[in-house]
């Protein structure tokens, strides 16, 4: 299963009111198979902008990250149940981005632009795609008919 992130915006509340919306969005995880890796509490923050959810106007509200692992048919159905909730101001559902290792050289890197390999390979592959527009005579004459 893969890994997915989840910012997560709940309207204020008191504290067991809040914590009842967190239990049943992590309940709604488990339904659907999955299991939750963390869960980060970022604190109450002023909202960017006013967010209208459910009829009503927020300004400020209580911030949540959720990290879990979930079948991906599953989180459609997941996101849908979380949309009704009357309780979440807004949240969205991503992969998680995986760390790409990368060999670099100090020495790599002190080259100048062109003598790099990365940079030579990006002008091979320029120099292959402008090599395809160029005139080709195939009427026998000696010279492009349509120049002045």
């Amino acid at each position: 299963m893969p890994t997915y992130e989840m910012p997560l915006i709940i309207r204020m509340m008191k504290k067991p009111e809040l914590v009842t919306a967190l239990k049943r969005t992590t309940g709604l995880i488990f339904q659907t198979g999955g299991f939750i890796r963390t869960i980060e509490n970022w604190g109450v923050k002023h909202l960017p902008f006013k967010i209208s959810a459910h009829g009503q106007v927020h300004r400020e509200a209580n911030y949540f990250f959720i990290r879990f692992d979930s079948p991906p048919s599953e989180i459609d159905k997941l996101l849908d149940e979380c949309s009704r909730d009357i309780d979440i101001v807004r949240l969205k559902v991503f992969a998680e981005n995986k760390v790409v290792k990368k060999n670099c050289t100090f020495h790599g890197e002190m080259l100048p632009p062109p003598y790099r390999p990365s940079v030579q390979e990006l002008m091979r592959k320029a120099n292959k795609a402008n090599s395809k527009h160029q005139f080709k005579y195939n009427s026998g004459l000696d010279y492009y008919p349509f120049t002045k």
